[in-house]
């Protein structure tokens, strides 16, 4: 089928307008930079936010437990005076890595902030935190009590799963109607 030049143009016009209204709608216009990684010193604004934190790791500090802290204070500052930590726990030791590495060094570290013990601090769960990745999902200890990936159980005690003491089908016999034959 051949259109005039005219009306060819027409219809891309129309469909061009459309489609970027569309996109324009639906916010795929909109070229976002990723946000800045916020200072160690303004943490105490970001309580419970996902942000990335820029900061300098004057020491790597490492617990009897095995618990390790990047020390993010300069030596001169008092460590009472020091109101920000980054964390990381022994048992995620083989997630994070060896954090000597960072000594010396201006790092990006993104994750929650919260209050740990008077300060606000980052918990160090994995590696890809450096990189600009999330932290380490942990699920709800509350919600998978009394359940492991081995076993038969149900994850949730739920009444409607359960038997009580009957035999269960798809239809249990006793919730259908009971027919009568008619006598020949």
């Amino acid at each position: 089928m051949f259109l005039p030049r005219s009306l060819r143009i027409a219809l891309l016009t129309v469909f061009a307008v459309s489609f970027f209204s569309a996109a324009q709608a639906l916010g795929h216009h909109k070229t976002t930079a990723p946000r800045p990684c916020i200072p160690t010193d303004d943490a105490k604004d970001y309580v419970g936010k996902d942000v990335c934190v820029s900061a300098h790791v004057y020491d790597v500090v490492e617990l009897k437990d095995g618990t390790r802290f990047l020390d993010v204070c300069p030596l001169s500052m008092p460590d009472a005076e020091c109101r920000f930590l980054m964390l990381s726990l022994y048992s995620d030791h083989g997630e994070v890595g060896e954090l000597r590495r960072y000594q010396n060094q201006n790092v990006l570290v993104r994750g929650v902030i919260r209050p740990m013990h008077g300060r606000m601090g980052i918990m160090i769960s994995n590696a890809r935190q450096f990189t600009g990745g999330p932290e380490k999902f942990r699920p709800n200890p509350k919600l998978l009590r009394g359940f492991f990936g081995q076993s038969d159980a149900m994850p949730v005690s739920d009444p409607n799963l359960t038997a009580h003491g009957r035999p269960r089908s798809f239809m249990n016999r006793y919730l259908t109607e009971q027919h009568t034959t008619a006598a020949k």
